[in-house]
């Protein structure tokens, strides 16, 4: 028998040491290092003293096949993947408690299985709890191959034997081998049961879903060697109280990362919102003064979204800034440009901005609409009706160009917007557009006094 050994194993960054930290040596972390015993394994010493027998070949003699995909019957679904679900391919879904990863899946499992075989492997619910949400949430019955196990042995078993063309794992975190000494969630345990289901997936051509809990940080808990072993890691997101929920992909390598997939949550799963510009303006508060409508995009996809600000005189020797929705350091540098480039005298108010919808943004075109938020706001006027804005915002005042110009602009034409001011470097190029007013500014000044009608 092998001699047992001992490590201890970061469980936030993965690093191994020989004796225990209090630090993590690697990420810095209090507490996190975790004894676990393990026994070399024999194999790999035999393989130690084995002969080299050539196995690479040129790149020219690889007979590279034709990327095989299959739908998943879900529109927004297939667009965050580039088009569906390629075959031996291992897909890890991360999000909050109660966003609707299980939903989802078992939406996915339920479309597919009409054409497909399909295995849903829970490690948090009964079968009989299984059964009872897709009572609630399907009027007609599923064929699909259900199974409530942690055991990775019994769930390789299991997998070679029916040969599913679809494997769902709720959640990896509760799976575990008995080669390994350590509880269910640990690095080794992760590690490993995802090392596992890669090369069943890659061997015989099986795609596999696997769930993965998140930090309170939002990060995929568990080693980032888990998001290094698959090739696409997907983000749930969205407010738990808020209808809507978003899906994008943070790896992918079968298609792009900066795709956008909504969904809104009702009481029979989750629908898709083709639509979302629509469906996010439909409750629009603008005319009312600190609203601004953002022509923003979110891979190919154009969006309309609404900004809304409050500025109002602080009672603290500090003024509040609070963000909701997009970056709050980006917030802060653009009311230092507002104050020094438009002299807006807000050092003495609290400003808090929002992303309505639920939604989470990031891109530098809501620069502009999030400075004529703010100055809408402070000054009590009211934007021109039927007015979008696009544009980055340099720290000198400047307003400078963002991509894909001409897609925002019919976005908003369809919508029934009259107007849209953006980068004047950019309205020269997109002049030939039709039925929409396209003002180009240079500066914020520009911005502002077309924004406000003079």
């Amino acid at each position: 028998m092998a001699k047992l050994k001992t490590k201890y194993i970061c469980q936030q960054c993965g690093y191994e040491s020989p004796k225990w930290w209090g630090i993590c040596p690697e990420c810095k972390a209090g507490g996190s290092m975790v004894e676990e015993v393990y026994a070399p394994k024999e194999e790999a010493r035999a393989k130690k003293g084995s002969s080299h027998i050539m196995q690479s070949i040129s790149l020219k003699e690889v007979k590279g096949s034709k990327e095989t995909r299959f739908s998943t019957m879900i529109g927004e679904f297939n667009r965050v993947l580039g088009g569906g679900v390629v075959k031996g391919s291992l897909v890890l879904i991360g999000g909050d408690p109660g966003i609707g990863k299980s939903t989802l899946l078992l939406q996915l499992a339920r479309n597919i299985s009409k054409e497909k075989k399909v295995l849903y492997v829970s490690g948090e619910e009964s079968k009989d709890q299984i059964k009872l949400r897709a009572k609630r949430l399907f009027d007609e019955e599923m064929d699909v191959l259900v199974m409530a196990e942690t055991s990775m042995e019994i769930i390789e078993n299991e997998i070679l034997s029916v040969m599913p063309d679809l494997v769902i794992i709720d959640s990896i975190q509760t799976m575990a081998t008995a080669e390994i000494t350590s509880l269910p969630g640990s690095v080794s345990q992760v590690r490993e049961c995802t090392g596992r289901l890669m090369k069943i997936a890659k061997n015989n051509s099986i795609s596999c879903f696997l769930v993965g809990h998140v930090t309170k940080e939002g990060a995929i808990a568990g080693p980032r060697v888990l998001e290094h072993l698959v090739d696409t890691v997907l983000y749930f997101e969205g407010e738990r109280y808020n209808t809507y929920r978003m899906i994008r992909a943070v790896k992918n390598r079968f298609g792009s990362t900066n795709e956008l997939g909504v969904f809104e949550m009702t009481d029979k799963g989750l629908e898709e919102v083709d639509n979302p510009s629509k469906t996010l303006l439909s409750e629009s508060s603008a005319g009312a003064p600190g609203t601004a409508i953002v022509c923003t995009m979110e891979g190919t996809r154009p969006m309309l979204v609404e900004i809304q600000a409050l500025v109002a005189p602080t009672t603290f020797a500090v003024p509040r800034r609070t963000a909701t929705g997009l970056d709050y350091n980006r917030l802060n540098m653009l009311l230092a440009v507002l104050e020094r480039r438009a002299g807006l005298r807000i050092q003495s108010h609290d400003v808090y901005v929002n992303l309505t919808g639920g939604i989470k943004i990031y891109e530098p075109s809501l620069d502009l609409g999030i400075v004529c938020a703010v100055a809408s706001s402070f000054s009590n006027r009211e934007v021109k009706a039927n007015i979008a804005f696009f544009g980055e915002v340099g720290l000198t005042g400047e307003i400078r160009s963002v991509g894909f110009g001409e897609k925002r602009v019919n976005e908003a034409k369809k919508l029934g917007f009259t107007e849209i001011i953006m980068p004047s470097s950019m309205a020269k190029d997109l002049k030939d557009i039709k039925d929409i007013k396209i003002t180009g500014v240079k500066n914020i000044r520009e911005a502002l006094t077309a924004g406000f009608g003079g």
